[in-house]
């Protein structure tokens, strides 16, 4: 498999250069990185379980899909890619807000990323990669919210922290999607 690259970027989310992604992982350097939430009409939200064998967080469940825009690409283009990678499909997004955090993860690595934030609307169920998905389900916010205070830690961290510092702006787009 060839290296990865992602975006470097500061604060205001301006390009400064590009890493192999371990790298910047190892390093905990501030890139360029999207989170996929897809809603269906019933107002759920798309879930996927990381494969076990990925290296980080396995087996925990997330957003729909996540991942770095590559040097030259789009956050849209990068979305529509990765959606289809790991969720074999596609669905029409738009761009909702960006966020910043730091995380300290498993082996070794650290997410710091300025992450943005796509929302999109479909009733149509994946047809997951399993070399990046273990299993999705579609979750109502109530149950959603229900599990992070049961069980926490069966979530990504990322997740956990969108959902912590978002959370209203995520409710309202699955209100909307009904």
């Amino acid at each position: 498999m060839p290296d990865e690259y992602v975006v470097l970027v500061d604060e205001q989310d301006q390009d400064i250069g590009q890493l192999e992604k371990i790298e910047a992982h190892e390093l905990g350097l501030l890139h360029r990185a999207f989170s996929v939430l897809l809603f269906n009409d019933r107002g759920e939200l798309l879930l996927q379980q990381r494969a076990a064998h990925k290296y980080h967080s396995p087996l925990l469940w997330t957003n729909t899909c996540c991942s770095h825009q590559r040097p030259n690409e789009t956050t849209l283009m990068a979305a529509e890619r990765r959606l289809k990678e790991e969720m074999g499909m596609s669905a029409p997004m738009q761009t909702a807000f960006k966020f910043q955090y730091k995380a300290t993860l498993d082996q070794g690595l650290t997410e710091h990323e300025l992450d943005h934030v796509l929302f999109g609307y479909t009733n149509q169920d994946p047809n997951i990669n399993p070399e990046e998905v273990a299993a999705f389900r579609w979750i109502s916010m109530a149950q959603l919210l229900q599990e992070l205070q049961s069980k926490r830690d069966s979530f990504t961290i990322w997740f956990q922290i969108l959902l912590d510092q978002h959370l209203e702006k995520i409710t309202k787009a699955a209100n909307e999607s009904m």
